[in-house]
């Protein structure tokens, strides 16, 4: 990002700005929802997505055992046990390490366009039913390993298999759950993820994430009070909102497919 002029540089620390907002507020859709744009200022997804990486690192940590520590000071007046559902999180990892395997070494390659339309309107038919506040549900467990399964392998290959993912969590996982069980996720598919980076020998800019990582947190403190805003608020909102992200999230993928 050396050659950047002064007004890029500033739209991209607002991206990350928004990038963070949107990360902390619903638990996903920080990189889908800021690579798009991030490409829009500079063509080179290998110098962003190691970033977005490190940051996915730290605030998903922090989040999770922030929410661990709040339980605990809650006591027995608690709803729920734990802010994370590590029984179905453990079941999914089952499903997904050997995709998530396959996309990072590459053994099996298919068009990104075609990967991008099939990943999006999957994605797309679930959103709607949220947004009508009837979200879909398979009934079929097959169902949820095929689309955990695809998830899996598009976030080996890049970090865009959040959605799909989500969808699939939100139908098994309570609402108060939902963020800090999909952190833990991240937290430990990006890890995989950045072991690679390493391996392959490339730049993860921690120059850049003295800058960077001050605009994540600002839009990290404004997303906190969106999400507990929303954990406040009934169900049905939580899933009309969840459904339009996921819209907003499909329609920007499918208007940037990746090169």
């Amino acid at each position: 990002m050396a050659d950047l002029l002064w007004y890029q540089y500033a739209l991209i620390g607002l991206i990350f700005a928004w990038s963070g907002f949107v990360r902390t507020s619903l638990g996903f859709g920080g990189a889908v929802l800021a690579l798009p744009f991030l490409l829009l200022v500079s063509n080179d997804p290998l110098v962003f997505l190691p970033i977005i990486a490190i940051h996915l690192l730290i605030f998903s940590s922090w989040i999770a055992w922030s929410g661990h520590r709040q339980l605990q000071q809650a006591g027995s007046s608690a709803e729920v046990q734990s802010n994370i559902d590590w029984r179905y999180l453990t079941k999914a990892l089952k499903i997904m390490i050997v995709p998530k395997l396959i996309g990072v070494v590459g053994l099996l390659t298919l068009p990104a366009s075609v990967m991008t339309s099939i990943i999006f309107g999957i994605v797309m038919i679930y959103a709607i039913g949220y947004v009508l506040n009837k979200p879909f549900r398979s009934h079929n467990k097959y169902v949820d390993y095929v689309l955990l399964g695809l998830g899996g392998y598009v976030s080996g290959t890049s970090l865009i298999g959040a959605p799909l993912i989500v969808a699939v969590f939100a139908t098994h996982v309570a609402k108060e759950q939902l963020r800090d069980t999909m952190f833990v996720l991240w937290f430990i598919l990006v890890v995989i993820k950045m072991v690679s980076f390493v391996i392959a020998g490339v730049d993860l800019q921690l120059i850049h994430q003295l800058w960077l990582l001050p605009c994540a947190f600002v839009g990290h403190l404004l997303g906190e009070k969106a999400h507990r805003y929303l954990l406040n608020a009934d169900t049905g909102l939580f899933f009309r909102v969840l459904g339009a992200v996921l819209i907003l999230v499909s329609v920007v993928g499918l208007l940037n497919p990746p090169s």
